[in-house]
Order: C-alpha cells, then structure tokens, then sequence
C-alpha cells in the first residue's frame, strides 16, 4: 500500500485508518443511514487511506454480493449526501483532534485479484508451471 508519491504511509496513518474503518463499520452496520441506497446494499469496508496530516480520509468500499455500474453510483452518491452525518459521527468515535474529511472509492481490488486468479487458471499457464525448470541449489537424483 504505496502512496501515489511513492512513500509508504507512516504507522500513525496505519492505525487511524484503521480505526476509522472499524468505527465506519460499524456506523453503517448499525443502519441509522436512511437513504434507500443503503439500505438494501450492506457494504464492507474494506481499507481507509488517511492522509499524511490526518485531515482526509478515503474509504474504500465494495458491496457484498456485488453490485452494478448503476447501482455503484448510486451507493456512492448516496455516501457522499451523507459525508457530514458520518463525519459527525466518527468525530465522536474516534479521538483526533480534527475529524477528517471523507471522500468514498468502490474497492477494485478485488475485481483486479479475480483478474490475475483466471490468468494463472489458463492451461498456457499451467503448462509453464508444470514444465517448471530444476532448482540449480537442489541436487540431482537418478530415478
């Protein structure tokens, strides 16, 4: 998990993304969120990247089950008509001296590790792997 500037973030980044993103959650888990978007979506949030001041926080998330193009957009409409509500109640959460801003991003990672799970799948592949080349520190053995 690189920054775009190449850095890999701090320890204090580490724990407070992670500790928004149990308190977010179980923010969502709870369902005080009445937008109908929301309702019938249950999201997991799967990482927050928190910024290197602590003042903005991306939150990346995928729908369980999956979910459509359309159906995304809404959701993530949806999360930012309730930024303030969900900044308000993180402020309360967690204990930071500013409650950082939030801004939401569909998880593709997944969708990438699928990707790259078929590829090692195909039988080109496989025959690479089966055809593997000897180990030149193991030694030989006549059969």
């Amino acid at each position: 998990m690189t920054r775009r500037d190449g850095r890999t973030p701090s320890q204090r980044q580490l724990r407070v993304g992670e500790e928004l993103r149990h308190s977010l959650a179980w923010l969502l888990e709870r369902g005080d969120l009445r937008d109908p978007a929301l309702q019938g979506n249950p999201l997991t949030i799967t990482e927050i990247r928190v910024s290197p001041d602590l003042k903005n926080a991306t939150c990346f998330f995928t729908p369980l089950g999956g979910a459509s193009k359309e159906e995304l957009d809404e959701i993530i409409l949806a999360l930012d008509r309730a930024k303030g509500f969900l900044r308000h109640e993180l402020a309360s959460k967690v204990n930071l001296r500013y409650a950082p801003k939030l801004s939401f991003e569909f998880d593709q990672s997944f969708d990438e590790a699928g990707k790259i799970d078929a590829l090692l799948h195909l039988p080109q592949v496989a025959a690479d792997i089966a055809q593997k080349e000897p180990d030149p520190d193991e030694p030989e053995t006549d059969d």
